[in-house]
């Protein structure tokens, strides 16, 4: 299940698929203003050293846009017909939500997203500091032209819309300019995202939801953090107790190995700062729920939505199947 999407030899004009489409045109200045990439954007624009940069870069302004399998032959670069493959293929049943990656502004909701050798009804998200993330095959819309959009939120369903084999997602990411293609999978794992599925990287110094996931989490095993979601110097180092504790490297980075020995596995009737974290989690996703730590009914009825647009098991019950995707 794959599609025929293909990169060109000639990066293509940035010229609206959408006459309505405010991507020609668009200054830096405005892309970067509001779209919350915080100090990666503006390390960037500033001239940050490399390791500065890597270092912010896990810092929790990105998120997986589908969850799946990679097919065979889906991988960026593989051959289509005298060209290379554009974006990462993601594979899964027609319906299955798609996420924006970052936050920023749809400059693109057309058929082929206005791209040549593209085909299928697309997105394109404009992220800021020129890059771009781009959606194709899909089944419907979730967002309009124009909308502004956050990290996580669904913007539309997978599909097998244009010349594919199956449903799935085709994910792209430019970087530089709109058209100029690097591969999604290397370009998402530096900033903390496993496309494939795994749990993100929170490094310290990172910012947003994501942080105040693991501080309601932190604080559920006792340590009374303010969940403001800033990764400081705090948080940061109640993290290393915690993984010293737990015989994991107390790097501060949340990772693949902490994860899984920091969230629980939450069903309707529990309370605490656990609950808090899922909530937000949750919220990330575009529940909106109040996070007040009760999980009844309504966050019931939320985990299971969540659970069936993106094709897990909808029995309402938070475990670590359900953490990572939400998290990831």
């Amino acid at each position: 299940m794959m599609c025929r999407s293909r990169a060109t030899t000639a990066p293509p004009a940035e010229t609206p698929a959408d006459r309505e489409s405010p991507d020609h045109g668009l200054s830096r200045r405005r892309l970067l203003a509001g779209l919350g990439l915080g100090a990666l954007a503006l390390n960037l624009s500033a001239g940050a050293s490399p390791a500065a940069a890597a270092a912010a870069a896990k810092n929790g302004a990105w998120a997986n846009p589908a969850l799946g399998r990679f097919p065979a032959g889906g991988h960026y670069g593989a051959p289509r017909g005298g060209a290379s493959h554009a974006g990462q293929d993601v594979s899964n049943s027609t319906g299955t939500a798609v996420h924006a990656a970052a936050g920023g502004t749809v400059v693109r909701r057309s058929w082929g997203g206005g791209l040549p050798g593209r085909t299928g009804n697309a997105l394109v998200i404009a992220h800021g500091d020129d890059q771009y993330t781009y959606y194709g095959h899909l089944s419907a819309y979730r967002v309009a032209l124009n909308a502004r959009v956050s990290a996580g939120q669904r913007i539309a369903d997978m599909g097998a819309t244009g010349n594919v084999t199956g449903p799935h997602l085709h994910f792209e990411t430019h970087s530089g300019r709109l058209g100029t293609t690097v591969n999604p999978v290397a370009f998402l794992a530096a900033r903390g995202v496993d496309l494939s599925g795994g749990w993100p990287r929170i490094d310290p110094g990172a910012s947003g939801a994501t942080v105040v996931v693991i501080q309601h989490l932190m604080n559920q095993r006792g340590h009374g953090l303010a969940a403001d979601g800033s990764y400081g110097s705090l948080s940061v180092e109640a993290v290393k107790r915690f993984q010293r504790s737990k015989g994991l490297v107390a790097d501060g980075q949340v990772g693949p190995a902490t994860w899984p020995v920091l969230v629980h596995t939450l069903r309707q009737g529990a309370s605490g700062f656990h609950v808090r974290a899922l909530q937000t989690a949750l919220n990330r996703r575009g529940s909106r729920l109040a996070v007040d730590g009760g999980f009844g009914s309504v966050t019931t009825s939320a985990v299971r939505a969540y659970q069936s647009g993106n094709r897990l098991v909808a029995d309402g019950e938070a475990g670590p199947v359900t953490w990572r995707a939400l998290t990831g």
